[in-house]
Protein backbone atom coordinates (compact mmCIF):
# COMPACT_ATOMS: atom_id res chain seq x y z
CA UNK A 1 0.00 0.00 0.00
CA UNK A 2 1.40 3.41 -0.98
CA UNK A 3 0.62 6.58 0.90
CA UNK A 4 0.67 10.08 -0.54
CA UNK A 5 -0.10 13.51 0.87
CA UNK A 6 -1.38 16.23 -1.48
CA UNK A 7 -2.07 19.89 -0.75
CA UNK A 8 -4.48 21.45 -3.26
CA UNK A 9 -5.55 25.10 -2.77
CA UNK A 10 -4.58 24.86 0.92
CA UNK A 11 -6.58 21.64 1.50
CA UNK A 12 -4.59 18.58 2.62
CA UNK A 13 -5.55 15.19 1.14
CA UNK A 14 -4.11 11.93 2.43
CA UNK A 15 -4.32 9.29 -0.32
CA UNK A 16 -3.70 5.58 0.26
CA UNK A 17 -3.51 3.35 -2.81
CA UNK A 18 -4.96 0.00 -1.73
CA UNK A 19 -4.97 -2.06 -4.92
CA UNK A 20 -4.08 -1.65 -8.59
CA UNK A 21 -5.55 -4.12 -11.06
CA UNK A 22 -5.35 -3.46 -14.82
CA UNK A 23 -6.70 0.09 -15.19
CA UNK A 24 -8.77 0.14 -11.94
CA UNK A 25 -7.30 1.58 -8.72
CA UNK A 26 -8.87 1.13 -5.28
CA UNK A 27 -7.85 4.08 -3.12
CA UNK A 28 -8.77 5.90 0.05
CA UNK A 29 -8.84 9.73 0.27
CA UNK A 30 -9.02 11.16 3.83
CA UNK A 31 -10.70 7.93 5.01
CA UNK A 32 -13.26 7.66 2.17
CA UNK A 33 -12.91 4.72 -0.27
CA UNK A 34 -13.02 5.26 -4.04
CA UNK A 35 -12.58 3.13 -7.13
CA UNK A 36 -10.86 5.05 -9.94
CA UNK A 37 -10.54 3.97 -13.56
CA UNK A 38 -7.58 5.32 -15.55
CA UNK A 39 -7.35 5.74 -19.33
CA UNK A 40 -4.55 3.23 -19.88
CA UNK A 41 -3.39 0.03 -18.22
CA UNK A 42 -0.78 0.59 -15.52
CA UNK A 43 2.22 -1.67 -15.95
CA UNK A 44 4.03 -2.69 -12.77
CA UNK A 45 7.68 -1.64 -12.76
CA UNK A 46 10.04 -4.58 -12.80
CA UNK A 47 13.71 -4.23 -12.03
CA UNK A 48 15.80 -6.03 -14.64
CA UNK A 49 18.04 -8.80 -13.36
CA UNK A 50 21.67 -8.70 -14.43
CA UNK A 51 23.06 -12.15 -15.10
CA UNK A 52 26.73 -12.54 -15.97
CA UNK A 53 28.01 -15.59 -17.71
CA UNK A 54 31.27 -17.37 -16.96
CA UNK A 55 34.27 -15.30 -18.11
CA UNK A 56 35.92 -18.02 -20.20
CA UNK A 57 34.55 -17.04 -23.63
CA UNK A 58 35.01 -19.18 -26.69
CA UNK A 59 37.40 -17.11 -28.75
CA UNK A 60 37.07 -19.16 -31.91
CA UNK A 61 35.22 -17.40 -34.72
CA UNK A 62 34.41 -20.78 -36.25
CA UNK A 63 33.64 -23.80 -34.09
CA UNK A 64 36.08 -26.70 -34.10
CA UNK A 65 34.83 -29.87 -35.78
CA UNK A 66 36.23 -33.03 -34.22
CA UNK A 67 36.71 -36.36 -35.99
CA UNK A 68 36.49 -38.38 -32.81
CA UNK A 69 40.18 -39.37 -32.98
CA UNK A 70 41.21 -36.82 -30.32
CA UNK A 71 39.97 -36.66 -26.78
CA UNK A 72 37.15 -34.09 -26.38
CA UNK A 73 39.22 -31.83 -24.09
CA UNK A 74 42.17 -31.62 -26.50
CA UNK A 75 41.74 -28.85 -29.02
CA UNK A 76 43.82 -26.48 -31.06
CA UNK A 77 43.07 -22.92 -31.98
CA UNK A 78 43.64 -19.36 -30.89
CA UNK A 79 42.92 -17.20 -27.87
CA UNK A 80 41.70 -13.78 -28.98
CA UNK A 81 41.37 -10.51 -27.11
CA UNK A 82 37.82 -10.08 -25.78
CA UNK A 83 38.16 -6.27 -25.73
CA UNK A 84 40.67 -3.54 -26.64
CA UNK A 85 43.40 -2.87 -24.08
CA UNK A 86 47.05 -3.24 -23.12
CA UNK A 87 48.82 -6.49 -22.21
CA UNK A 88 50.14 -6.13 -18.64
CA UNK A 89 51.74 -9.55 -18.14
CA UNK A 90 52.02 -12.94 -19.79
CA UNK A 91 51.80 -15.88 -17.38
CA UNK A 92 52.83 -18.68 -19.76
CA UNK A 93 55.49 -19.46 -22.36
CA UNK A 94 55.75 -21.40 -25.61
CA UNK A 95 55.71 -25.14 -24.94
CA UNK A 96 53.65 -24.93 -21.73
CA UNK A 97 50.70 -27.29 -21.37
CA UNK A 98 47.48 -25.46 -20.50
CA UNK A 99 44.11 -26.58 -19.20
CA UNK A 100 40.66 -25.06 -19.70
CA UNK A 101 40.21 -22.11 -17.33
CA UNK A 102 43.95 -21.58 -16.72
CA UNK A 103 45.00 -17.91 -16.52
CA UNK A 104 47.28 -17.09 -19.46
CA UNK A 105 47.73 -13.31 -19.32
CA UNK A 106 46.42 -10.08 -17.82
CA UNK A 107 44.89 -7.41 -20.05
CA UNK A 108 44.26 -3.87 -18.85
CA UNK A 109 41.15 -2.28 -20.34
CA UNK A 110 39.41 0.87 -19.09
CA UNK A 111 41.74 0.97 -16.03
CA UNK A 112 40.68 -2.54 -14.99
CA UNK A 113 42.74 -5.71 -15.03
CA UNK A 114 41.09 -8.59 -16.91
CA UNK A 115 42.30 -12.18 -16.75
CA UNK A 116 42.59 -13.90 -20.11
CA UNK A 117 41.85 -17.58 -19.44
CA UNK A 118 42.26 -20.54 -21.74
CA UNK A 119 39.10 -22.02 -23.23
CA UNK A 120 41.10 -24.92 -24.70
CA UNK A 121 43.41 -27.66 -23.48
CA UNK A 122 46.71 -28.18 -25.26
CA UNK A 123 50.22 -26.85 -25.69
CA UNK A 124 51.10 -23.23 -26.39
CA UNK A 125 52.49 -23.04 -29.92
CA UNK A 126 52.98 -19.26 -30.22
CA UNK A 127 52.49 -16.08 -28.20
CA UNK A 128 51.62 -13.26 -30.59
CA UNK A 129 51.89 -10.30 -28.16
CA UNK A 130 54.35 -8.77 -25.70
CA UNK A 131 53.82 -7.02 -22.34
CA UNK A 132 52.96 -3.34 -22.88
CA UNK A 133 51.53 -3.96 -26.35
CA UNK A 134 48.12 -2.51 -27.21
CA UNK A 135 45.60 -4.90 -28.72
CA UNK A 136 42.18 -4.52 -30.31
CA UNK A 137 39.13 -6.72 -29.78
CA UNK A 138 39.53 -9.95 -31.74
CA UNK A 139 43.33 -9.75 -32.08
CA UNK A 140 45.05 -13.15 -31.77
CA UNK A 141 46.98 -13.33 -28.49
CA UNK A 142 48.02 -16.99 -28.23
CA UNK A 143 47.96 -20.06 -30.50
CA UNK A 144 47.29 -23.40 -28.82
CA UNK A 145 48.01 -26.75 -30.45
CA UNK A 146 47.00 -30.26 -29.47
Amino acid sequence: MKKYKFTIHGNVYEVNILNVEDNVIDLEVNGSSYQVEVDKTIQPVKTPKLVRQRVVPDTESTPSVGTGAKSPAAASGTIKSPLPGTILSILCKVGDSVKVGQKLMILEAMKMENNIDSDKQGTIVAIKVNPGQSVMEGDVLIEIGA
